[in-house]
């Protein structure tokens, strides 16, 4: 838990910061977004494998080397010296990230019997929703009380003692698992997602400062031949041994082939979304850190509320229709965003925000809870763990390719040579220029959202097949729900 509350905080935090990195660091804005995206490509890139690693090598080593190479990687963003070396420990700490986080839901299967397992999601979700509610407003204050004249170097060292407890503890209760029949790792597969990634990313990050050159162009065709070279590779792999990075026969699941759209794009929008928000507050507004960091407390604390009430009393009344709801609700929360900057200008204060970032954390809380479920209600056991590790890969690019796209759809509106007077202005114009974009693109997920099942399947995974075994604790149900799944595996659909 204290894993995945930091991965979620140090996502969060860096956010509210990054105006002050830019001002401190002297960042170029392509750059500001590598210091997001570059985590959260690296991140995406290195997933599947990090499951995989655990899976082979063991849970418990994975999640301590991980552990470990996060807090380091921590170390070197806030001792960076320069934009480039906090770019570059930042894609070191999604890579760390990755080998970290699949471990803590696998780590939870093997250690708890299904019975007991409802509880501890319980407690994951309210640490995700404590983690969403503060890591913004802890990246705020640190920012805000310039310790030791570090400016916003705390924001990654905080992650130290944090890191260190996390391995100590983890060294000493963690018990090792593997899984029965691991399957080998796809190198080949990850390097071509990477590459497709960075062929796609690079050019849209660079092209309006260099000018969109037509070698950008041709690399951002060239990534679409590289994914279909991968579809290729990963046709072949699994015909021939059976472990490809990606499981192609999941997305003949109509659910999830629709739910997989839904993330990416979900992860478009928030990406963008998150990014020009705190441009718009502190350099188009002029606030301080602490003052945005406030301002998000209302959208957070909404998140949290609609994400339980979603799961435990919506979901299993309306089904589909309240992701739905959700994302119209967003849709609404931006409209009257954009209407409420357009009104009150420069000018505009805090509580003036606060209605449409309700009615957006309201919408968000409603989709981010169940869609997961929804995604794998019908997809054969056997594939659950492939499909889990899919789903967060493809969010995560969806989100770095949104933090690319935010070159085009705000600092595209943005002129080249801006007096100190015209800043703040030309700010807040590419913020509501954004918005309009946002609110387009959480329009196509609500359509793509009519492909899910109407009544996603509400259950812990094996409960229904896994019997409790006479003395069994907390370490002898930890195989039975993986071997449950292999002998039952469930027909598509």
């Amino acid at each position: 838990m204290t894993a995945a509350f930091m991965d979620l905080v140090d996502v969060t935090i860096v956010n509210i910061a990054i105006p002050s990195i830019q001002k401190d660091a002297g960042a170029s804005f392509s750059q500001i977004q590598w210091i997001t995206a570059g985590y959260a490509l690296a991140f995406a890139a290195g997933l599947i494998t990090g499951g995989r690693l655990g899976d082979i090598h063991g849970r418990k080593r994975l999640f301590l080397v991980g552990i470990g190479g996060f807090t380091l990687a921590s170390a070197l963003c806030g001792f960076a010296v320069g934009p480039e070396m906090l770019v570059a420990s930042r894609i070191l700490q999604g890579g760390m990230a990755a080998m970290m986080v699949p471990q803590v839901l696998s780590i939870v299967h093997a250690t708890f019997p299904a019975r007991e397992r409802g509880k501890v999601f319980g407690l994951f979700g309210a640490i995700v929703g404590l983690g969403a509610v503060s890591g913004p407003l802890l990246g705020a204050l640190l920012t805000q009380w310039n310790l030791f004249g570090l400016q916003w170097r705390p924001i990654f060292l905080i992650n130290l003692p944090v890191g260190i407890a996390a391995l100590l503890l983890g060294r000493r209760f963690i018990t090792e698992s593997k899984a029965p029949r691991a399957l080998k790792l796809d190198l080949v597969g990850v390097a071509l997602v990477t590459l497709g990634l960075l062929m796609l990313l690079y050019p849209l990050t660079r092209g309006r400062e260099l000018g969109w050159p037509l070698w950008g162009y041709g690399s951002m065709a060239g990534a679409l031949v590289v994914f279909a070279a991968l579809v290729a590779y990963e046709r072949r792999k699994a015909a021939r041994d059976g472990s490809p990075l990606v499981e192609l026969s999941l997305f003949r699941v109509k659910s999830f082939a629709a739910g997989i759209a839904v993330q990416t794009v979900f992860g478009v929008a928030l990406g963008v979304f998150f990014l020009v928000w705190t441009l718009y507050m502190q350099i188009g507004l002029g606030w301080s850190p602490l003052r945005a960091g406030l301002t998000g407390v209302p959208f957070s604390i909404a998140v949290s509320a609609a994400a339980g009430l979603s799961v435990q009393q919506l979901v299993p009344r309306f089904g589909r229709k309240v992701l739905q709801a959700g994302a119209l609700l967003m849709v609404a929360g931006v409209l009257l965003y954009l209407a409420a900057s357009d009104r009150y200008g420069p000018h505009i204060a805090p509580w003036q925000m606060a209605l449409p970032l309700v009615v957006m954390g309201l919408g968000m809380g409603l989709i981010v809870a169940p869609l997961t479920d929804a995604v794998l209600s019908q997809v054969p056991r056997e594939h659950a763990g492939s499909a889990s590790g899919l789903i967060n890969t493809v969010q995560q690019m969806g989100n770095a390719l949104g933090l690319g796209l935010v070159s085009v759809v705000f600092f595209g509106t943005i002129g080249d040579r801006l007096t100190p007077a015209q800043v703040g202005p030309a700010f807040v114009h590419a913020f509501q220029h954004a918005l309009l974009w946002v609110a387009a693109v959480l329009g196509v997920i609500f359509v793509l959202m009519a492909a899910l099942p109407a009544r996603p399947a509400q259950h812990v995974e094996g409960a229904e097949q896994e019997q409790p075994e006479p003395g069994a604790g907390a370490g002898s149900g930890a195989e039975s729900a993986p071997r449950a799944a292999e002998r039952e595996p469930e027909p598509v659909g």
